[in-house]
This record gives C-alpha cells, sequence and structure tokens, in this order.
C-alpha cells in the first residue's frame, strides 16, 4: 500500500516508517524539516498547520492510507507550556488538515495517535474506551489538552464514508527517545529525588513501550477495523508499585512519600493527578479486533532499563 506518514520525525513517527518499508509498504514522510525526515520512500515538506501546504504534499504522496503520528511534545523538556499549546493546535487544527487532504487525495483510511490517560477519573481502577473523557478537569490545562483529544477523535471517526478512522490511544510511553528513558526528563528528575510519591500513590497508570505503539500502528494500518483502541500494556499500575520500581532500576534514590495535599505544589496538577486519580486503560479492544498484542506485556521487565 501507499502510506505516509505525518509526524515521521517523532519517537514513534520514526521507527514506524522502517517498520512500515520492511513491510512491503511504499511509505511517503511528511515532515516540517526535510533535514530530520528518516529514510523513506518519499519525502513531503509541510507545516502540518498550515492548510494549502498539508493539501499540496498530500496530494503529492497520493496515499491511500494515511497516519497521523503528529506531537511537539518534543518541545516539552525546553518550554512545557508551548509543547502543549502546539500540541492541542495539531490535535485540532493539524488533524482537520489532514482529513480534508487525506479526503481530497482518495485516501480510504485514516490512523491517528490519541492518549489513554485522559478519562474521568470516576469508575474502577480500569477502564474501556467508552468511558467518558476529563473534558472538565479542575486544571485549565489539562481541560485544554483533553478537548483537543476529544476533537481530534471526533474529526478522524467523523471523516466521511469514504475515510475509514481508527484511533489509537497510546499509553504512557516508555524506552528510546521519550521521558521514561534513562535519560528522559522524568528519569532525571526521579534521579535527582525530585519526584515525590503522593501518599497513597493511588493513581494508575497504562505504560506502553516505544516499539509496541509502532507495532499497534502497523496492525491498525493494515486492518479494516474502525473505532477508538486502548493501545497499552497488560499490567496496569498504581504509582504505589511503579514509581519505587521505576527509581530502583535507575539507581536512584527511593521516592520519598509526600502529603497529597502538598503534592500539586511540588509536581504540578496533572502529574498528580496522575499519581493519585488517574484510571488505567484496558486494552482488550485492540487485542480482540486489531488483532494486536504487546510484545512487552509489562513494565516491569524494560521501564528505566533503555
Amino acid at each position: 500500500m501507499r502510506i505516509l506518514v505525518a509526524g515521521a520525525t517523532g519517537v514513534v513517527g520514526h521507527p514506524l516508517v522502517g517498520a512500515l518499508r520492511a513491510r512491503g509498504h511504499r511509505v511517503s514522510a511528511l515532515v516540517r524539516e526535510e533535514s530530520r525526515a528518516p529514510d523513506a520512500d518519499d519525502i513531503v515538506v509541510a507545516d502540518a498547520l498550515d492548510r494549502e501546504a498539508v493539501l499540496s504534499a498530500v496530494s503529492a504522496a497520493r496515499p491511500e492510507v494515511v497516519v497521523h503520528q503528529l506531537s511537539a511534545l518534543r518541545l516539552l523538556r525546553d518550554d512545557p507550556v508551548e509543547a502543549f499549546a502546539q500540541t492541542a493546535r495539531l490535535r485540532t487544527e493539524g488533524t482537520a488538515h489532514l482529513v480534508e487532504a487525506a479526503r481530497a487525495a482518495g485516501a480510504r483510511r485514516l490512523v491517528a495517535q490519541s492518549i489513554a490517560f485522559a478519562a474521568a477519573p470516576e469508575g474502577p481502577p480500569v477502564l474501556d474506551e467508552d468511558a467518558p473523557l476529563h473534558v472538565d478537569a479542575p486544571d485549565l490545562g489539562w481541560a485544554a489538552t483533553v478537548r483537543a483529544v476529544a476533537e481530534l477523535e471526533r474529526l478522524v471517526l467523523d471523516g466521511g464514508p469514504d475515510l475509514a478512522g481508527a484511533v489509537l490511544r497510546y499509553g504512557t510511553l516508555y524506552g528510546p527517545g521519550t521521558a521514561y528513558a534513562r535519560d528522559g526528563g522524568t528519569a532525571m528528575r526521579v534521579l535527582a529525588g525530585k519526584f515525590p510519591l503522593p501518599e497513597g500513590g493511588a493513581g494508575i497508570t497504562s505504560f506502553l513501550h516505544v516499539e509496541d505503539a509502532v507495532g499497534a500502528a502497523v496492525a491498525a494500518v493494515e486492518s479494516q477495523a474502525t473505532g477508538v483502541f486502548h493501545v497499552t500494556d497488560d499490567e496496569p499500575a498504581p504509582a504505589a508499585q511503579w514509581l519505587p520500581h521505576y527509581a530502583r532500576v535507575l539507581g536512584g534514590p527511593p521516592p520519598r512519600t509526600v502529603p497529597a495535599a502538598l503534592a500539586p505544589r511540588l509536581l504540578g496538577w496533572f502529574m498528580t493527578h496522575q499519581l493519585t486519580a488517574a484510571r488505567g486503560a484496558a486494552n482488550d479492544r485492540a487485542r480482540t479486533t486489531l488483532g494486536w498484542k504487546p510484545l512487552r506485556p509489562s513494565w516491569r521487565d524494560g521501564l528505566g532499563r533503555e
């Protein structure tokens, strides 16, 4: 198949180009800067926020399938506020441009990345894809992020009768190039003793290795399935389990326990929410409908090791 990967320089997009080519597909990489492009069959250059440029680039690639891996999270270390703001625009404006361009180019399928940790903190510890998103979160920044996620998913799934949409909600990514890599931002905070554990540590995280994110994207490209899919490992874990394990594997100090009421001052609202109240994500639908399963079923086998 002819496939266009938008966001082909990212932590998932870059290896995805190679994985798709290895399976015999012809892959075009959509990038903002040609100098950062991966080894692809074709390179097309466009800023995803420039509608005309996206229409032109996708038309030139003539894809059967468009894969949306766009984000600006590479900016997290230097400018977290800008990283989230740009990513929200890519999830809304950028997605709208990709949907329009895919339809104009005659693509039949659109596969887009989303996140599996945006559910409202209600109900059981582990939720399926039908659980409501936390669009009314008390933190304005996180509420804006979740609303952008909801809009991305709506645009992809409402692309019209000729453009089948699949949304992959990735779990918290770990592995090379992520914040949880040994040289990532989260790892640096843990090693410096600056990542405390709020008392109780009951928030649930569903992790996902980058390689498994790539594998799920390949499965979705080659599937006919539509809808929303949680793409996570098999072991959702409370912070009280995974954070001390992560610190130990990194060789850092055990995380100190702090009162939950103090945690937002030390960690910010979002991370406090993840460590105290977040729900995990069940991957049953991706297993049964996409025929995908994680090669790394438990974060215990790899978190903090690379």
